[in-house]
């Protein structure tokens, strides 16, 4: 069963990064790069501050952080405990995929890239759902791009996003209870 699922994990993944073109791997080269999303996280920085009042922003940086931190971590410990090669190590699927990364890392299940990614779309649409009802759409869509950056640049198997991205949602979850709580003893007169 397990072996059923993998191979259809490797033709999923094929099948999605061939879809890939060269004019657009720099679009995708982007998408996830790691600094690409700062313009977006000043911006989402800024309605916290706006909505939340300085306190409660130091709430919701001090949680972002601790959650970055953990889904990277915990995608850390699965990767070195479950070993399952990246698409990009596998000899005999290079000459059937696109390679568009830079580099490849050892170990790839699951995507610290997608669990994070997620989990900061999680957390941020529900602490600002309340003043901006369609944000959440947003930035999971922004998340699942993000996911899907990692198949396309043959770094990651669509298992390794999916999962990392199921992560991502309840770790983004938890801690926006977290930051609810947080909320409710350092910031007061603000109601979550």
């Amino acid at each position: 069963m397990l072996d059923q699922l993998l191979q259809l994990d490797t033709e999923i993944f094929l099948f999605l990064n061939n879809l890939g073109s060269e004019p657009w791997d720099g679009l995708w080269l982007f998408i996830t790069h790691k600094f690409s999303s700062i313009p977006l996280y000043i911006f989402l920085l800024y309605l916290i501050y706006r909505n939340y009042g300085l306190q409660g922003t130091l709430v919701v940086v001090v949680c972002v952080a601790l959650m970055i931190t953990a889904t990277d971590q915990i995608s850390s410990l699965f990767k070195y405990g479950i070993r399952r090669p990246r698409p990009c190590q596998v000899e005999e699927l290079k000459e059937y995929m696109r390679f568009v990364a830079s580099g490849c890392g050892r170990y790839g299940y699951f995507s610290a890239h997608a669990a994070s990614s997620m989990a900061a779309a999680v957390f941020l649409g529900l602490s600002l759902q309340k003043w901006y009802k369609y944000l959440p759409f947003i930035l999971l869509v922004w998340a699942i791009l993000t996911g899907y950056s990692r198949i396309y640049l043959g770094v990651h198997y669509p298992l390794d996003v999916v999962s990392g991205m199921a992560f991502g949602g309840l770790t983004g979850w938890l801690f926006y209870l977290l930051q609810r709580k947080g909320q409710q003893r350092f910031n007061p007169e603000m109601k979550p």
